[in-house]
C-alpha cells in the first residue's frame, strides 16, 4: 500500500468500465476493436468561467489529476530519470530486485518488505506487448499487478489470478486494432497507452536468492511482432516528458502535467462531460498552459480550488485505517472513484486490490495522538485471532513524515508469520512490541523497532480471508505499555 509523503498531507492543508479486464481466448484468432470516442469540442468555443466556476472546476480537476500525477512521479523517475537509483532503463523491460526492501530503497513510499519487487513500464502505442510467465512451484507466492496511467489496477497475473502454471498474456493499448494470435492465454486491454507493473515475488531468506533470480530471469516481455515473427510496425514518436517537480504539481502547475498526460489517456465516454468542464480552465490533451496568462481573478480562483481540494482529500485520507475500496478497477472503485483512487494514491500508491492483499494501518494511539517510538506500544492478538490469510501476513514499520522503512540495530523492518523465532504466549496469544528502545531479551523476538519519533505501521494480509473482507476480523487496537 501505498501516499506520497505525510509531509505532503501536512503541507496541503466509480464509473462503469469501458471494457472488462480481459477475455480468455479460445484457439481461434480474435480481432480486438479499438476504444474510440468523438473528439472534444474546441476550448476556444467554450465560455470563460466566472471565478466561482473556475474554483469549482479546479477542485474537481485537481482531484481527478491527483492519482495520475502521483503515478507520473514514479513513471518519470523510472523511465526517464537516468540519475534516479530506481531507473528501470526505459520501456518494455523489467528491472528485477532479488532482495527485500531496506531503508535505502526510496522509489516509492511505504515499500513492501515482504516480497522483492520487479518493475516494468510498457509503451503500447506501436503494438501490444506479450508477457510470458514461467510456472511457479508451491508454496512460493507471486503476483503481477498491472496499473494504467489513472493508477487503476486493470489486470492481474500470478498465483491467485491466473494460477501457478506458465502463461502467455497479451497487453494491448486503447487504440490497437489487430488479430490476437494463437498461443495467447489471456488478453488485457488497457485504457491508456502506457501501463506499468509492480510485481512481487516471495523470498524465503538469503539462501533463496538464487532460486528467486532464476525465476525472475524466465519472465519475458516480447513485442507482438517479434512474438509472431512478422515485420515490426513503425515506432511510435518520442515523447518530450516534462521533468517531475513536486512543488509545481501540487499547485496550479498540476494542469501542465495533466495536459502532458492526457494525449495518452483517451477520454472514456463517461468522462466526456467532465473533460468539457475542465477545458474551461485550460485543461486539454497536449494543450499549452501558462498560469501567467490567466487574468488575476481566474488564477486566484483556480489556486483556491486546488487548496480546497487538497485540504478535503487530506482530511478524508487521515480518517482511513484500511485499504478497502481504494485500489482496483473502475468498477471496484465505485461511483466516487475520483475520491477513492486519490485517497489510495495519498495513503500508499500502487496498493493491491483487496482480493489480492488487504492493508490496515494505524498512525494514532488511543489518545488520538500520532504514534511515537519513544513510547512503548504492544499489539496483542488473542488466541485464535491471528490475521486470516491464504498466503501470509506481516506488519511493517515506517517513519513519519517520510513513510519509509526504519533503520534499526537488528535490521528488522517487518514482522509476521514468517518471522523466525516469533514467540506465542502460553495461551496461544501473540504480542508484538513496537518501540524504539530494545524491550529486553525476553521480548526481542517479537520486537518491531520504531524510530525515536513519529511512526505508523501497515499490516498486510496476502490472500485475505472472507472474514477480513467482510469486516468480521479486525486488527486489534494498539495499547501503550507501562
Amino acid at each position: 500500500m501505498r501516499s506520497r509523503l505525510l509531509s505532503r498531507l501536512q503541507r496541503l492543508t466509480r464509473p462503469v468500465a469501458l471494457l472488462s479486464l480481459g477475455t480468455l481466448l479460445a484457439l481461434p484468432a480474435v480481432t480486438i476493436p479499438t476504444i474510440a470516442a468523438p473528439p472534444l469540442p474546441s476550448a476556444a468555443a467554450l465560455p470563460a468561467p466566472t471565478p466561482a466556476e473556475a474554483k469549482a472546476i479546479a477542485e474537481e480537476a485537481w482531484l481527478y489529476a491527483y492519482a495520475p500525477l502521483q503515478g507520473y512521479q514514479t513513471f518519470w523517475n523510472q523511465t526517464q530519470n537516468k540519475a534516479f537509483p530506481g531507473y528501470v532503463g526505459g520501456f518494455n523491460r523489467f528491472r528485477h530486485y532479488s532482495r527485500s526492501a531496506t531503508p535505502a530503497d526510496t522509489d516509492i513510499v511505504t515499500p513492501n518488505n515482504d516480497t522483492p519487487y520487479s518493475w516494468a513500464w510498457l509503451d503500447l502505442r506501436a503494438e501490444p506487448i506479450v508477457l510470458k510467465l514461467p510456472a511457479v512451484a508451491a508454496p512460493r507466492y507471486t503476483v503481477n499487478q498491472w496499473f494504467d496511467l489513472y493508477t487503476h489496477n486493470f489486470a492481474y497475473t500470478g498465483v491467485r489470478a491466473t494460477g501457478r502454471g506458465a502463461g502467455t498474456y497479451l497487453f494491448a493499448g486503447p487504440r490497437w486494432q489487430g488479430t490476437v494470435p494463437k498461443g495467447i492465454t489471456k488478453v488485457f486491454r488497457a485504457e491508456t497507452d502506457f501501463v506499468g507493473t509492480l510485481t512481487r515475488t516471495q523470498l524465503n531468506g538469503p539462501d533463496d536468492i538464487p532460486a528467486l533470480q532464476a525465476l525472475q530471469a524466465k519472465v519475458q516481455l516480447i513485442p507482438l511482432s517479434r512474438f509472431e515473427g512478422t515485420r515490426p510496425p513503425r515506432p511510435a514518436p518520442p515523447v518530450n516528458w516534462p521533468a517531475w517537480d513536486a512543488s509545481k504539481a501540487e499547485g496550479i502547475g498540476f494542469i501542465s502535467y495533466l495536459n502532458a498526460l492526457l494525449p495518452f489517456m483517451p477520454t472514456v465516454p463517461s468522462e466526456r462531460a467532465m473533460m468539457h468542464r475542465f477545458a474551461r480552465i485550460g485543461i486539454g490533451p497536449g494543450r499549452p498552459f501558462d498560469p501567467n496568462q490567466l487574468n488575476p481573478a481566474t488564477r486566484s480562483a483556480i489556486e483556491a480550488g486546488v487548496a480546497a481540494a487538497a485540504t478535503n482529500l487530506r482530511s478524508k485520507a487521515l480518517a482511513q485505517s484500511s485499504s478497502k475500496g481504494f485500489f482496483g478497477t473502475r468498477e471496484e472503485l465505485g461511483p466516487d472513484y475520483l475520491t477513492y483512487r486519490s485517497m489510495g494514491a495519498m495513503l500508499g500508491i500502487y496498493g493491491n486490490s483487496s482480493a489480492e492483499a488487504f492493508y490496515v494501518s494505524q498512525q494514532t494511539g488511543p489518545d488520538g495522538k500520532v504514534l511515537d517510538g519513544r513510547r512503548k506500544w504492544v499489539l496483542r492478538f488473542p488466541a485464535g485471532q491471528l490475521p486470516p490469510v491464504r498466503e501470509f501476513w506481516s506488519i511493517t514499520m515506517y517513519n513519519l513524515p517520510q513513510r519509509l522503512l526504519v533503520a534499526n540495530p537488528i535490521n528488522r523492518y517487518s514482522i509476521g508469520d514468517r518471522t523466525q523465532g516469533l514467540k506465542l504466549g502460553a495461551d496461544g496469544s501473540l504480542e508484538i512490541y513496537l518501540q524504539h528502545e530494545n524491550p529486553g531479551s525476553d521480548k526481542v523476538s517479537n520486537w518491531l523497532p520504531a524510530p525515536a519519533g513519529p511512526f505508523f505501521f501497515v499490516a498486510r494480509l496476502y490472500g485475505p480471508g472472507q472474514t477480513t473482507l467482510s469486516g468480521q476480523w479486525q486488527l486489534p487496537t494498539l495499547q501503550e505499555r507501562p
